[in-house]
């Protein structure tokens, strides 16, 4: 198996970073809207950081970026637990789960628009796929 690690000369060669703070205009009772920068990069490979949440499974090819650490599965969880702004990131192999309070960044493809992903069910408006993670 495979990890989807990164190596630092590798996030230093992307400028695509993109942020929590960056990724919405707007989101509201009207729905979501996507920053200007955030449409800008769709399709394009980018580098994000956060945290990886509670995966559904020990080892997984996805999981959750979150802004912060958080000690809730997000597939256990009410929506009132659950932050609002959140990533699926999808790997290009398995990694087993890391420190969850440490920060790592994402790089991937980034994909926007709702998704349901037909294995779990989970519906997402943000995805970074084909990823690599690189612990901070």
């Amino acid at each position: 198996m495979a990890t989807p690690l990164v190596s630092s000369a590798d996030t230093a060669r992307l400028d695509n970073q993109l942020s929590f703070d960056t990724l919405y205009k707007s989101v509201g009772v009207l729905g979501t809207v996507y920053s200007d920068q955030a449409k800008s990069l769709k399709n394009k490979e980018v580098r994000m950081r956060g945290y990886m949440a509670p995966p559904l499974k020990p080892e997984s090819k996805f999981f959750v970026l979150t802004r912060e650490p958080v000690a809730v599965c997000p597939f256990c969880a009410s929506d009132a637990q659950w932050p609002a702004d959140i990533v699926v990131v999808y790997l290009r192999d398995t990694l087993a789960p890391i420190n969850l309070s440490r920060r790592i960044e994402v790089i991937g493809t980034l994909e926007m628009g709702s998704w349901t992903d037909p294995q779990s069910g989970f519906v997402s408006q943000v995805r970074i796929v084909d990823a690599m993670i690189h612990k901070l």
